[in-house]
């Protein structure tokens, strides 16, 4: 016996509320296993492969090449023969029998769940009323992010962009500037990640009133503990970064406004009982922020290997949509390039990112030797979000942090 499954797109991720699809892989009549690749979408995170989730006869393909998708869309419907593999476990099937009387009839086997019906595509981003209000002020609905249901418009919106304005004077451009009148210019389009990523992080800074704490970190005995470990390790050094990461976990567990986020209507701090930390990735096409999940779980050797395994997957654009959801708190490196400092924008829903600069020898005073001594220090940027945190708790938070990273007996491998 025969079913019919329809595959529709997953969720994506916090804040990507659409797609383009990019490649279509699949036809109608084409026969596919489990875990084909069907489509190459591109979001604000990355271009990925989406897989079937089951094998079998592609009956119809509902996407088409260089068209948005959002979750919940239709992407195949795939005759599965029972025969031959199990349905997948969870999943919806939808199920279709001729009967003897002539009309279509729903039938499900046992322990099949029938999937509900689709919601249909509101064609609309918003309702006549917000038009109008929008078009009496003069006010472009295309440069409002909507927060209602698939992305619509809402009322709350407008007014939220109205404040905005009232609030801001950006200075006014209503027409494309002709560089080229003064000299030769070249024009290269931004990458699909490039152009979402600016857009959101355009939407953080002008929504969320953000400050940054500087400080300094001496890092002089954790260097000297990572390079011991690493004359045991013939390749694939251990980076600062893991250690990083196990120090932020321990600050944020005795800061716990750190792990958190604002509730939508901003009236209750939810603090989070996980430590799953974003880590930016730079990438050919652009700013990535997978994520780490349960660090508070992971020694320092498991989590450079995840982190060597994500920032190679991260540059071939072969992470999962869920590899990016869940973060509570972001790790920002420029230890590899260069710089001293420099202000990391916060990464909403969350409500802080570290930021890491090159570690360099410095000569630090030493009042009991009455003499300078050579320190390797590393410079951290913590940005924040004023509405959760003030400065203080800001100040005492880089201070525990600038603690744990020079005690290495915080850092025991086996732990």
């Amino acid at each position: 016996m025969s079913n019919l499954f329809i595959m529709t797109l997953p969720h994506l991720g916090e804040g990507v509320d659409a797609a383009d699809v990019s490649e279509v892989l699949v036809s109608t009549g084409d026969t596919i296993k489990k875990d084909d690749p069907i489509v190459v979408l591109e979001s604000e995170k990355a271009s990925m492969e989406i897989p079937t989730d089951v094998g079998g006869i592609i009956k119809e393909v509902y996407v088409n090449q260089g068209t948005p998708i959002i979750a919940g869309d239709k992407i195949i419907s795939v005759i599965v023969d029972q025969k031959s593999q199990d349905e997948p476990s969870g999943k919806t099937v939808q199920k279709t029998k001729t009967p003897t009387t002539g009309k279509n009839v729903n039938q499900t086997e046992p322990n099949t769940v029938v999937s509900a019906q689709q919601p249909q595509k509101d064609n609309f981003r918003t309702s006549p009323s917000v038009r109008k209000l929008a078009r009496e002020l003069n006010i472009n609905l295309s440069n409002i992010n909507g927060t209602g249901k698939k992305g619509r418009i809402t009322r709350e919106d407008l007014i939220d962009e109205i404040k905005r304005r009232m609030t801001t004077t950006p200075l006014p451009i209503k027409e494309e500037i002709d560089f080229s009148k003064w000299g030769s210019v070249e024009h290269k389009p931004l990458s699909k990640i490039n152009k979402i990523t600016g857009k959101r992080m355009e939407t953080a800074w002008q929504t969320i009133p953000q400050v940054t704490q500087f400080d300094k970190v001496d890092i002089t005995a954790l260097d000297k503990y990572r390079q011991k470990i690493n004359e045991n390790i013939e390749s694939k050094k251990i980076t600062f970064l893991p250690f990083l990461i196990k120090a932020s976990v321990q600050t944020l567990k005795k800061f716990p406004n750190f792990n958190s986020s604002l509730s939508l209507d901003k009236s209750t701090l939810i603090h989070k009982n996980y430590y799953h930390i974003s880590i930016a990735i730079n990438t050919p096409g652009g700013l990535v922020v997978p994520v780490v999940k349960d660090a508070e779980k992971k020694d320092i050797v498991s989590l450079s290997e995840e982190l060597r395994d994500v920032s190679e997957r991260a540059r071939q654009k072969k992470l999962k949509p869920d590899e990016f959801q869940g973060g509570t708190f972001t790790l920002s490196s420029l230890g590899g390039v260069g710089g001293t400092y420099f202000s990391p924008i916060v990464n909403p829903p969350q409500v802080a990112i570290l930021g890491v600069s090159r570690a360099q020898w410095e000569p630090v005073f030493v009042k009991l030797e009455n003499d300078f001594n050579p320190r390797y220090i590393l410079p951290i940027s913590l940005t924040y979000d004023h509405r959760v945190i003030d400065g203080e708790e800001a100040v005492l938070f880089t201070q525990h942090l600038g603690n744990i990273l020079a005690e290495i007996s915080c850092f025991d491998l086996s732990q």
